[in-house]
């Protein structure tokens, strides 16, 4: 069962905070959870007035990019997100899709993105991404060189305790080429070997397409990492050269600047390369097809190499030491890649190893701080092991999801990876997203989707077992999904989709023919004078002529919502189902009536309840009645139990709150309600400051209630399906 789960308020509050020049725009409470509050005037002194307010950053599954949309508060734009997974997180704010400024509060930067800042939730599971103590870093310059008559520059990462080459000592450039090559006389004494002191073996790191070698240390974290690293001595002393070169000619004259500049030795024995994306094809080519002997270790994150040229086992392996690919999961363009690779290697009997499938990256730098720091204490040493890391899997294939416009979307593979995709209608658009609950706990993400010849076209994964909705958003208009059936009566631009698995089990369907039944009931209502419709559930094996009525369960909606939504969105009929089949909820009938009223509890008493009762077998007393709404409908039914105490005897609301308590008569409330029982979402959930300010009153009055702690998640469904989950199998049992 998954039962609304408990979960400590985090001392931080993510409740709008006052609009100062010097309050930060983002903040992170120590749980992951990102508070934002924007000062609207900020906004519109940078770029001009707008309409729409997000946060673009990697907060999608698998550290996809992703926008966050803010929801306009008086002078602020405000949200909250999480919690979000330990790692690095870098972000720009964007108004009306163009516009787009960076974050002054924040003085991180991305040199290669000036608009980026970033920010660090920690965890041990990203310990090495912290600042190494101080004075115990090693050190991080420029160096200058010439490709042909073009000056280029790399950044040179030296240990702790190097000392620079002096210039007037025999050059290495013109030197003997080996372990023993000369040493200026006042280098540091580097790593020693059987016939007197080394130099340094060195590192070539390439960037890829689109990226400047000063990613690797604002957004790959690469000096933090080989910090600290180096100061639990888990790699071997060692010069890393960090560069945004895309040819071997450049590799080539980099190296020389690198040995004119720097105490590193030149044999192959003592050179290694690694890159991301293209800079790990270009490692690849290194150690394959350009000159097998270069290097004796090579690492490919996300490298993209199709075509391995044939490679000659025994001309690589006679210096290749180690070969290392990496790649993420199917969302990952290097997926597919690998897999040819791979299959390629194994034809050609050329010794590698390989990572494993990172199930939870793709191709993005927090992946490549996975790599990176797996692969470094495995250069120049022989190392402990040589499998996958944990959690990685095997390649399973390439991953080919159906040819555009061949199949309904979403296709969800059996993995979890859902792929999105457009109609032609939406040929000419400029911006499309992909709006859904995939953020942590059932937020809501706006993921970019690319275009793909007439159609727009995303996958996203992995996404745990659930209950999913989404909804196009083309040039900031909302938009259905026409090729999925799946609707929302009061949300027509919604569509829906279910990914099955132990986690979802209760929000599945039941087998046919094993469940209950969902009739439409129509009333008359006298508070706006016309007919009007409820669902009703009734369990399986329901009897109109039982001698005992049947318990009833009255269960509301929120705003901008109506009777459907509880079936449609809530899966109330699912959860109702799978408790009663699995023996947990006590036989009744559950009515699931229209709040969209001015006067709900005369709606309730006199139109809908008498109604329920002349078309069903349900009782009238007080005793087998309850009464549950969420939001909105929570607040009316909190309401009705102020006004009205002791005609339901059990009462639940979902993210709503008391109010204050005037005119109350808790005596009547306690004796005539068994069970008051409250629910609200985490600090996402904008209800929270109200609900948790309820409480004392509650607690003042003296009125008996039960509240276990928050739901994980936002004010949406993913928290309120948790709650009817977590309330049906209590109800009618005292």
């Amino acid at each position: 069962m998954i039962a609304a789960g408990v979960t400590a308020v985090a001392a931080v509050s993510l409740t709008p905070r006052p609009a100062e020049a010097d309050t930060p725009w983002v903040s992170v409470s120590d749980d992951g959870y990102l508070a934002i509050s924007i000062p609207a005037a900020a906004v519109e002194a940078s770029v001009g007035q707008v309409s729409e307010l997000a946060v673009e950053g990697n907060f999608g599954p698998s550290f996809a990019w992703a926008e966050y949309g803010l929801t306009r508060r008086g002078d602020l734009w405000w949200g909250a997100l999480g919690p979000l997974k330990p790692g690095l997180y870098a972000y720009q704010v964007t108004g009306d899709n163009t516009k787009s400024l960076k974050d002054p509060t924040n003085s991180t930067t991305v040199a290669s993105k000036p608009l980026w800042s970033t920010f660090l939730v920690p965890g041990e599971s990203v310990r090495l991404l912290a600042d190494a103590p101080q004075g115990q870093g090693g050190r991080v310059e420029t160096l200058t060189y010439r490709v042909k008559k073009e000056e280029r520059s790399a950044l040179v990462w030296t240990p702790p305790g190097y000392q620079a080459k002096d210039p007037k000592g025999p050059k290495g450039a013109d030197g003997p080429k080996g372990a023993d090559g000369p040493k200026g006389p006042d280098g540091p004494k580097g790593p020693k070997g059987p016939e007197g002191p080394k130099g340094y073996p060195v590192l070539f790191l390439q960037s890829g397409k689109g990226q400047s070698a000063t990613d690797w240390l604002d957004l790959g974290r690469a000096k933090q990492i080989l910090d600290n690293l180096s100061a639990q001595k888990a790699i071997e002393p060692m010069v890393v050269v960090i560069s945004d070169g895309d040819d071997d000619k450049d590799l080539k004259d980099l190296g020389k600047a690198v040995g004119d500049r720097y105490d590193v030795l030149r044999d192959p024995a003592h050179q290694a390369i690694a890159g991301v994306a293209e800079g790990g094809t270009l490692a690849l080519r290194a150690a394959l097809t350009g000159g097998p002997g270069r290097f004796a270790y090579a690492g490919s994150f996300s490298g993209l190499l199709t075509d391995a040229g044939g490679p000659d086992a025994r001309a690589i392996g006679h210096d290749l030491k180690l070969l290392r690919l990496y790649t993420g999961n199917v969302t990952d363009p290097a997926y597919n890649a690998t897999v040819r690779l791979t299959k390629a290697l194994d034809h050609a009997r050329v010794r590698y190893e390989f990572d494993g499938v990172n199930p939870d990256g793709g191709a993005n730098w927090n992946a490549w701080q996975e790599n990176l720091i797996d692969f470094l204490p495995r250069l120049f040493r022989n190392a402990p092991d040589h499998g996958p890391s944990a959690g990685h899997g095997p390649l399973k294939g390439e991953f080919h999801p159906p040819a555009p416009g061949t199949t309904p979307t979403p296709y969800v593979s059996e993995d979890g990876f859902v792929t999105f995709e457009t109609t032609t209608e939406f040929k000419d658009a400029d911006h499309v997203t992909v709006w859904a609950n995939d953020a942590p706990n059932g937020s809501w993400l706006r993921i970019p989707m690319s275009r793909d010849g007439d159609r727009w076209r995303v996958t996203v994964g992995p996404l745990e077992p659930w209950f999913y909705y989404y909804q196009w958003i083309v040039d900031r208009v909302a938009a259905k999904d026409t090729s999925n059936p799946t609707k929302v009566t009061s949300e027509p631009n919604w569509s829906s989709f279910f990914i099955p698995g132990e986690r979802s089990r209760l929000l599945s369907d039941v087998p046919a023919g094993q469940g209950g039944k969902v009739e439409s009931l129509t009333y008359h209502s006298n508070v706006v004078n016309e007919d009007r419709t409820a669902l009703v559930w009734t369990p399986p094996g329901y009897d109109a002529e039982r001698a005992e009525p049947y318990p009833v369960l009255y269960l509301q909606h929120g705003s901008g919502q109506s009777y459907t939504d509880w079936v449609e969105m809530g899966r109330a009929k699912q959860i109702l189902d799978h408790e009663f089949l699995d023996g947990k909820l006590v036989p009744m009938v559950v009515v699931m009536g229209n709040g969209n009223v001015p006067d709900f509890g005369k709606e309730l008493l006199d139109d809908i309840v008498p109604a329920a009762r002349a078309h069903y077998n349900v009782s009238g007393d007080p005793a087998q009645q309850a009464l549950a709404g969420l939001s909105m409908g929570g607040v009316q039914t909190l309401g009705v139990l102020k006004d009205y105490p002791g005609r339901f005897a059990y009462v639940a609301a979902f993210s709503a709150w008391f109010g204050d308590g005037t005119g109350v008569d808790a005596a009547a409330i306690n004796n005539g309600t068994k069970m008051l029982r409250l629910y609200v979402g985490d600090q996402t959930d904008f209800v929270q400051p109200f609900f948790l300010g309820s409480l004392p009153t509650l607690d003042s009055l003296g009125i008996r209630y039960e509240f276990d702690g928050v739901t994980p998640g936002p004010h949406g469904w993913d928290v309120w399906q948790k709650n009817l989950i977590d309330l049906a199998p209590r109800l009618f049992k005292r």
